[in-house]
């Protein structure tokens, strides 16, 4: 399904006895910055980008609460994410050709099945900045102050680590030296690259991958930083590959196990953890 959007420019008169003559100041003006740019406030500046299609594939509440989902890191099937959004198969089906022709998700294929996830680390990003400037859901029931406990405590953020747990991680790195933060992303050092290396991380991969290294990520809901880029998620993949973090029910919420609270304070002195 293929979503194509038309653009209409509709001449916008000015009010009587208000409109500049053709050959004066003002109109050159106009014509150099883009013709009626100054009239309506609707013109569209060459060079610019184009925000708004994009900004209303998010808008609708069931595609939004479909990528949030999958800010899990993981690929859903078009019948769990109808489930999360509240809506029919087919309307699910719809939502989800918009967001595939819209560049915001991608489709893996398995036999007869279509999995979706987003298309990238940039719509990940696009998602939890839109949550931070975002109001929050109100709790009104005990499952749902569980799911917002739960969030809070540990989840992914894409692929990596968000939540307390993350926050924790960060802050521990930083106070003992192994990132050190700077413009743009954090600078990781000899000490910070040994102690990732005992957590299995391969350094010298993930510095060759392509993505930025370690930017640092803005919680949404800790209001502080965790780790980001492709050392978090190369973090978070060596968590749940030795069961130190586990997913539980709640789509993005995962939990920290005994094991990995007592390797969290030995390897990265993470001691705020219980």
């Amino acid at each position: 399904m293929s979503v194509t959007h038309e653009r209409t420019h509709a001449a916008v008169p000015g009010a009587v006895g208000d409109a500049p003559e053709p050959g004066t100041a003002e109109t050159a003006g106009n014509a150099e910055i883009g013709g009626n740019a100054g009239i309506g406030g609707n013109a569209e500046i060459a060079g610019d980008a184009d925000i708004a299609p994009v900004a209303a594939l998010i808008a609708d509440g069931a595609r939004a609460a479909m990528l949030t989902a999958l800010l899990d890191g993981r690929a859903l099937a078009a019948g769990e994410l109808a489930r999360i959004a509240g809506v029919s198969a087919p309307t699910a089906s719809s939502h989800l050709a918009r967001l595939l022709d819209g560049g915001l998700v991608t489709v893996v294929k398995q036999g007869r099945h279509r999995y979706y996830r987003l298309a990238g680390p940039d719509v990940a990003r696009t998602l939890e900045v839109l949550a931070r400037i975002s109001g929050r859901v109100a709790v009104r029931s005990l499952r749902q102050s569980r799911q917002a406990r739960l969030l809070r405590e540990a989840r992914s953020c894409y692929d990596h680590l968000a939540g307390r747990v993350g926050v924790e991680l960060y802050d521990a790195l930083v106070r003992d030296g192994r990132l050190i933060e700077a413009d743009g992303g954090c600078l990781l050092t000899a000490s910070g690259a040994d102690a990732l290396t005992e957590l299995g991380v391969d350094v010298e991969r993930v510095r060759r991958a392509r993505r930025r290294f370690a930017p640092d990520c803005l919680d949404w809901l800790e209001r502080r930083p965790h780790l980001g880029g492709a050392l978090g998620a190369a973090v978070l993949d060596r968590l749940l590959a030795r069961e130190w973090l586990v997913r539980g029910t709640v789509p993005r919420a995962l939990r920290l196990t005994g094991a990995g609270r007592e390797g969290l304070e030995r390897i990265f002195g993470c001691k705020d953890l219980s």
